[in-house]
């Protein structure tokens, strides 16, 4: 008896395997996704067809593909990387933050305060102005030495990104 049991549950066995291993990441990502990329002063993207974009996420870095799970995400300083359809190469850009949400019909909109090009930084004046930012810690107004962290902090992560 117990032996059918086992034998009638080997046989449907291989079967659902099979069905979970037919998902495949060309049918996972099978439409493309829309970016909406926005600043207050110009939208960078608007309804673009793009294959992959990485996200500076606070919750940790992210990659948003179609037909991603919706969500909304804060975003920290850092690059978003746009990877678009039909190029081998990735646009980034350098962002102080912001926010990002992925909707149901595989739209990803990006709303940042303040998005440049990575190539355009220089390193040695991203060096000046964290040196300049860190001697401003430990000032004694608070509003500077809060506005210091917060430079220090952009600053880093822009220091990061451009090595």
């Amino acid at each position: 008896m117990l032996f059918r049991s086992v034998a009638a549950t080997a046989k449907t066995l291989p079967r659902t395997l099979n069905t979970i291993s037919r998902r495949t990441y060309v049918e996972a990502v099978e439409n493309a996704l829309k970016l909406q990329f926005s600043l207050p002063h110009e939208t960078l993207y608007s309804g673009s067809k793009v294959n992959q974009v990485n996200l500076p996420a606070q919750s940790g870095k992210m990659g948003i593909l179609a037909n991603h799970v919706p969500t909304i995400e804060q975003l920290s300083p850092g690059v978003v990387e746009i990877l678009e359809e039909g190029s081998n190469t990735a646009k980034k850009y350098f962002i102080s933050g912001g926010f990002a949400t992925v909707q149901p019909n595989s739209v990803l909109s990006i709303t940042a305060a303040e998005a440049f090009p990575l190539e355009s930084f220089s390193q040695d004046n991203i060096r000046k102005l964290l040196t300049e930012a860190k001697g401003k810690l430990s000032d004694s107004d608070a509003v500077v030495a809060a506005e210091a962290a917060i430079t220090v902090e952009v600053l880093e992560q822009l220091e990061a990104a451009t090595k």
